[in-house]
């Protein structure tokens, strides 16, 4: 082979390597771009049922199985609810056996493969809970948008914003709570959740766009009789409802609703989005390749590797704001929301929970979650 040949060849095995290793990047940040409501999280590991009876379920060992509290159990066409581990009963050393709360949907058999979620119930607050609520809707920036409101007896409304791989249902896990103190509950939609608008390019923006969506809800609130406002948020939920109150209180969202959000609690919010982007992509390319993944999604979205964190500078920020992260959350540095609550310790306080994953701490610690929260709500009621 001759020398021009030799480096045409060369040149050519570069080109596509280069070209395979930039689709292999885009494939991979697809995992956290493309987050759908239901489906699980990108390396949030499939269990195998080995074993049911009417109080128990047996299911493979692992970190996640292991986990503390009570979670959801999701499978195909079946959803359950479990609590934490039984100890002292015999079963196989590769294996854990969690207390079985309640089949809510389906059948659970061996041999089913399901996975762990923060989110406990299914359909909507009366079907589930037994609580009275109304389907409503948000006028939003890109269209209308669904959302339950659950009727309280105060004039202080939460508004409860999910994250990526959940729907408004995992908002339900703290509702007969915020019902039994008279809140009202808006559990809202946003671009991209089913029955939402359609996001631009299918593609989350982590919180820097659909914060506005947030924004929309604060103001269908203050319309429909809301003196104050506090905004709950899990993942990047919590990032589009600080991004909301940050902008509020710059007067950037205008003077009808200035004012009216008097807190906030953002549980595991996402400031690191290439840390989040990292994580999720891990699962579908070799490491070396994961930076291609976040180089192509700051292309795509158009948000520096610090756009949100600079965003979501709390100074303008003059309300409470309750900040709680577990300790084994993989997803959303811990580290980060220290340094949020250090930028303000007069005003935020961090609750962390131990061996709680992302967006669980609800799940790890119930009432330790749910205690910290009616200490914070109490003075904004």
């Amino acid at each position: 082979m001759s020398a021009r040949r030799a480096a045409a060849w060369a040149a050519t095995t570069l080109i596509g390597l280069g070209a395979a290793a930039v689709a292999v990047g885009r494939y991979a940040g697809d995992a956290a771009l493309k987050a759908a409501p239901g489906h699980p999280l990108p390396g949030e590991p499939r269990l195998t049922v080995h074993d049911v009876d009417s109080g128990t379920v047996t299911l493979t060992r692992t970190p996640a199985a292991l986990r503390p509290g009570t979670y959801g159990l999701a499978g195909r066409r079946m959803h359950a609810v479990v609590g934490p581990v039984v100890p002292d009963v015999s079963h196989p050393h590769d294996c854990v056996v969690r207390r079985l709360e309640k089949v809510v949907t389906g059948t659970l058999q061996p041999g089913d493969r399901v996975r762990l979620t923060p989110q406990l119930h299914t359909g909507t607050p009366r079907d589930a809970l037994g609580i009275d609520h109304d389907d409503v809707t948000v006028p939003g920036e890109l269209g209308p948008l669904p959302a339950w409101f659950v009727p309280g007896g105060r004039d202080t409304w939460v508004i409860s914003v999910h994250g990526p791989f959940a729907g408004r249902e995992h908002a339900m896990v703290l509702m007969p709570f915020l019902h039994r103190h008279r809140l009202p509950v808006l559990a809202v939609t946003y671009r991209g959740d089913p029955g939402a608008p359609r996001q631009a390019h299918g593609i989350s923006h982590f919180g820097a766009r659909e914060w506005r969506d947030v924004d929309a809800a604060v103001r269908y609130a203050v319309a429909n009789g809301a003196r104050r406002v506090v905004l709950h948020g899990w993942s990047t939920g919590a990032t589009m409802a600080l991004l909301a109150a940050v902008r509020e209180a710059q007067g950037s969202s205008g003077p009808e609703i200035r004012g009216r959000v008097s807190g906030l609690v953002l549980d595991a919010p996402v400031l690191d989005w290439p840390a989040l982007m990292a994580a999720l992509s891990v699962h579908r390319a070799p490491a070396p390749l994961i930076p291609l993944a976040v180089r192509a999604a700051e292309g795509r979205l158009g948000l520096a590797p610090d756009g949100l964190a600079q965003a979501a500078d709390p100074g303008p920020l003059d309300v409470p704001v309750l900040v709680l992260h577990g300790t084994e959350d993989t997803l959303a540095p811990l580290e980060r929301s220290r340094a949020l609550v250090a930028r303000k310790p007069a005003l935020f306080s961090l609750q962390t929970v131990r061996g709680a994953g992302h967006a669980g701490a609800w799940n790890a610690d119930p009432e330790r979650y749910e205690e910290a929260l009616r200490r914070f709500l109490v003075p904004l009621m």
